[in-house]
């Protein structure tokens, strides 16, 4: 199943067929664009939107430093939203419906949802979990165990799809990135367009645009928003970019021990001076 990825292609009749076969057992539908970063400025102007409207939300991931979890198609998230409280989700990707367990798909808070961009799709199933406000920052601060911030549901599903010894407690901390999120009725366009910034520690940016639609209007609505932000001049040509791959691959990478030569290297400029001579 292919997910977007970093290069420009079109999806092809056959993953066409196959995203309207998996989007015929979803809840829902998540059409998403990243814009070029050079474009970012101008496509915020073109669609009139107000950054001061927009809710600051600080994202922390959960995985070993060798992304064990990600390279399983798990992915355990807890978030801080502004005005908005705490929330979590422990996700699966890529999933096909029919084939989920039907006491999963029974769950209040359990969703499947197809995510697709100009590149390509995935499925994902979510199951999402509401701590006590101020959890995350009090957990992570403290020290206290992981699990104390996921649901019963959740800590089994988690289980169930971690590689084998892999524990919920014993994960590393990826994070916070923070994301800036604006909800936005554009003129012109009758429906609700999301868009989100997210801030890389390094200083670069990935904006994503996206609008959310039932699986029976997809196409019709991909189509309408692809013709919108076209004319609003948004450029829709760019390489896609996975904005939390993108920050889970960040954040590993400072987790991981320094490569034998530089330690090495560090070593030497450590090492005392040699006393004079003569």
């Amino acid at each position: 199943m292919p997910i977007a990825t970093a290069s420009s292609r079109h999806l092809t009749d056959e993953e066409l067929q196959e995203m309207a076969a998996l989007m015929k057992g979803a809840d829902s539908v998540e059409l998403k664009v990243t814009v070029p970063e050079a474009s970012h400025r101008s496509s915020v102007g073109a669609l009139g939107l107000d950054p001061l409207e927009a809710q600051l939300r600080q994202v922390f991931f959960f995985d070993t430093p060798k992304l064990d979890l990600d390279k399983n198609g798990l992915v355990v998230r807890a978030r801080r939203s502004q005005k908005k409280g705490d929330d979590t989700v422990v996700k699966l990707r890529p999933v096909v419906p029919h084939e989920l367990p039907k006491s999963l798909r029974r769950l209040p808070d359990f969703g499947v949802e197809v995510d697709a961009s100009p590149e390509g799709f995935v499925c994902s199933g979510s199951l999402k979990g509401a701590p006590n406000s101020g959890a995350v920052r009090d957990t992570l601060s403290r020290g206290r165990p992981l699990r104390k911030l996921f649901s019963k549901e959740q800590q089994a599903l988690f289980a169930d799809n971690a590689p084998e010894g892999v524990k919920l407690d014993e994960l590393s901390v990826l994070g916070p990135i923070f994301v800036l999120k604006l909800k936005a009725l554009p003129s012109g366009f009758d429906r609700k367009l999301v868009a989100e910034m997210w801030l890389y520690p390094d200083g670069s940016r990935i904006l994503e645009l996206s609008t959310k639609c039932a699986p029976s209007e997809a196409f019709q609505v991909a189509a309408e928003t692809r013709v919108f932000l076209s004319s609003r001049g948004i450029d829709l040509g760019g390489a896609q970019q996975m904005k939390t791959r993108t920050a889970m691959e960040f954040f590993a990478k400072e987790l991981a021990p320094p490569k034998k030569n530089a330690r090495k290297k560090q070593e030497r400029v450590d090492a005392p001076a040699a006393p004079a001579t003569g």
